[in-house]
C-alpha cells in the first residue's frame, strides 16, 4: 500500500510559479510511474503530466507543455511538479498518483494510488 501526500499548493498571481511536491511512503517508490492530475470545479479530472520510473520520460498535456516540468527523486521518494507562467485557467486541485504497471498513462483509472490533493489558485 502506497501513501501519497501532496504539498506546495497555494495562491499565486498570474505569471507566477509554484512547485508542488508529492511524498510517497509504504511502498517501493521507484517501481511506480507517477502522474500529476488536476480537477477544476465542475470539470473532470485531467492529466497534467507524468514521469517514468527512472525519470527518463516525462509526457505532458498540451495545455501545460513548456510551462510545467516534472521530476522525481527516488532516493527521497518524492515527485515534483514545477509550474511556471501560471494562468487562472490552471486553478484546480492538483493530485499525484502512482501506477504500478506499464508506462505513464493519461487515464486516471489506470492509477492505483492517489494523494489527497492540494489546491492551486491563480489570481488574475
Amino acid at each position: 500500500q502506497v501513501q501519497l501526500v501532496e504539498s506546495g499548493g497555494g495562491l499565486v498571481q498570474a505569471g507566477g510559479s509554484l512547485r508542488l511536491a508529492c511524498a510517497a511512503s509504504g511502498g517501493s517508490f521507484s517501481n511506480y510511474a507517477m502522474g500529476w492530475f488536476r480537477q477544476a470545479p465542475g470539470k473532470e479530472r485531467e492529466f497534467v503530466g507524468g514521469i517514468s520510473r527512472g525519470g527518463g520520460r516525462t509526457p505532458y498535456a498540451d495545455s501545460v507543455k513548456g510551462r510545467f516540468a516534472i521530476s522525481r527523486d527516488n532516493a527521497k521518494n518524492t515527485v515534483y511538479l514545477q509550474m511556471g507562467n501560471l494562468s487562472p485557467e490552471d486553478t484546480a486541485v492538483y493530485y499525484c498518483a502512482a501506477k504500478g504497471t506499464g508506462f505513464v498513462g493519461t487515464n486516471p483509472s489506470l492509477y492505483e494510488y492517489w494523494g489527497q490533493g492540494t489546491q492551486v489558485t491563480v489570481s488574475s
